[in-house]
């Protein structure tokens, strides 16, 4: 309960209580070690508990619907992470894994009652530290039709896919075709007892047949492996015309409200000069508009 109570103090969060207070509090918190790579719980799982990093690191991440990886924080000694799901009592809204072998404080809700008890200002840490998560997972959500599909599938290419990549665009370039029919020219001249030497594939050209036929089947492999390449990066530009189209979908609605509310700030204006005039009190006498209602000429 000691080695507990003194890692308790090294803690910002609970730095401010007591060592009678860290004591008490020592006797309930559990310590967990982790291996590096170890996932502490995923996306979906159920939330009973908060954790507070002593040592290592650990990071915090989402994956989209396209499998994409997404950093959302890297919490390191000192800092906490998973209180949400300790909150609201929710499943957890990302998924945990040790960057580097891992101690952590496992705070129950029973934990967190004793820690508000004894130092009431923790709830303010908490607090704060939510709304930084809350934040990055607004700017996360606003900017998920930013992606480039070209650049999501070219971090995918292994060094096979670039090399495909590179003899389909050059197969289909005038550089090619010009190489090509200066060899097929030389090797024809060659054989046609044009010239005084060659004549080793006589007509009508059986190794050269060959060797076209080869180079055929070798392209077509190449081309074949670059468009189903070009088919995943189709996929991917019609994921994110999908989400530029939801997001635009939840903008327009957006509009929608805000001159739904302007609107009937407005129809509430006119209601009231109306009134007024209909009383004949000047415009002047009348009681300020109040939030963003927009300004209405007499």
């Amino acid at each position: 309960m000691s080695d507990t109570a003194e890692l308790l103090a090294e803690v910002p969060l609970f730095a401010l209580l007591s060592e009678d207070d860290r004591k008490v509090l020592a006797a309930q918190i559990d310590v967990e070690k982790y291996a590096e790579g170890h996932t502490i719980f995923e996306y979906g799982d159920p939330g009973d508990s908060m954790m507070v990093v002593v040592k290592g690191e650990v990071e915090l991440f989402v994956k989209n619907k396209t499998g994409e990886r997404t950093l959302l924080e890297s919490v390191t000694p000192g800092e906490f992470f998973g209180e949400i799901s300790l909150l609201d009592e929710g499943p957890r809204n990302a998924t945990a894994i040790c960057k580097a072998a891992t101690e952590v404080l496992v705070v129950d809700q029973d934990d967190l009652d004793v820690l508000f008890t004894k130092n009431p200002k923790a709830a303010l840490t908490l607090l704060a530290a939510t709304g930084k998560r809350l934040r990055s997972t607004a700017v996360f959500i606003r900017n998920t039709a930013t992606r480039n599909e070209n650049e999501v599938v070219e971090d995918k290419r292994t060094t096979i896919m670039r090399v495909a990549d590179w003899i389909a665009d050059f197969s289909g370039s005038m550089p090619f075709l010009f190489l090509h029919i200066g060899f097929f020219f030389v090797w024809i001249i060659t054989n046609v007892h044009v010239l005084p030497f060659g004549d080793f594939d006589p007509f009508p050209f059986g190794l050269l047949t060959m060797v076209v036929s080869l180079e055929a089947i070798i392209l077509s492999v190449f081309v074949l492996l670059s468009q189903n390449r070009q088919i995943e990066r189709e996929r991917v530009r019609a994921d994110i015309e999908y989400d530029v189209n939801l997001k635009a979908e939840l903008q327009i609605q957006q509009l929608h409200e805000k001159l739904d509310l302007m609107g009937s700030q407005l129809q509430k204006r006119l209601s009231t000069l109306e009134k007024a005039t209909a009383r004949g009190v000047a415009v002047s006498d009348l009681p300020p508009r109040s939030g963003n209602a927009p300004q209405t000429q007499p």
